[in-house]
């Protein structure tokens, strides 16, 4: 259960409801972070903006963002957005063995230089709040620096989900929980 319900359409007003209907749009519903935010239509709307770039629109390719997001959702064990994402990394060509061990919280082995890349840049900020000049040298030159600061802008939108989907603690609909604390 969550600490926070879905806002009834129909008692929204009319700045919630525009907003709503803009994720609807884009998302096909109001879920997950967007069910909190929807307190503030302002937040709400520019969140939604800031994560459709996020998802949709950086330099990375859908394998390698999806991979970042997968990454970020295990170290803050955010289970709806782990269960989200992961048919769509596997979708998107995501190595399922180096899923699965991010999933058990062990170093994976890697088969492709920018995934190591992803996962040491990923890691290393996340854990450490910062990266060292020989892992930020090595992402500028597998990745470019356009997109290392791509990178930095989904870990740091999926940050915002994280926080706000551990807070009111908003599990997956299905039940399914695979990740342990």
């Amino acid at each position: 259960m969550s600490r926070i319900e879905t806002l009834d359409y129909d008692t929204m007003s009319p700045e919630q409801k525009k907003i709503a209907d803009d994720i609807i749009a884009s998302r096909g519903k109001v879920v997950g972070p967007f069910i909190p935010w929807l307190r503030n239509a302002d937040l709400a709307d520019r969140s939604q903006k800031l994560g459709a770039y996020c998802r949709y629109e950086t330099s990375l390719p859908p394998r390698l963002s999806e991979l970042a997001i997968l990454i970020l959702a295990r170290e803050w064990t955010v289970q709806i957005e782990w269960n989200a994402h992961k048919p769509i990394a596997l979708e998107a060509g995501t190595d399922p063995d180096l899923i699965d061990a991010i999933a058990q919280r062990e170093t994976p082995s890697f088969k492709n230089k920018d995934e190591e890349v992803i996962y040491k840049f990923s890691t290393e900020l996340l854990q450490n709040k910062k990266v060292s000049d020989e892992t930020y040298s090595a992402a500028v030159e597998e990745l470019s620096e356009p997109t290392v600061v791509d990178l930095v802008a989904i870990l740091g939108y999926y940050s915002n989900v994280a926080m706000v989907l551990n807070t009111f603690e908003m599990l997956p609909a299905d039940g399914v929980n695979p990740l342990a604390d």
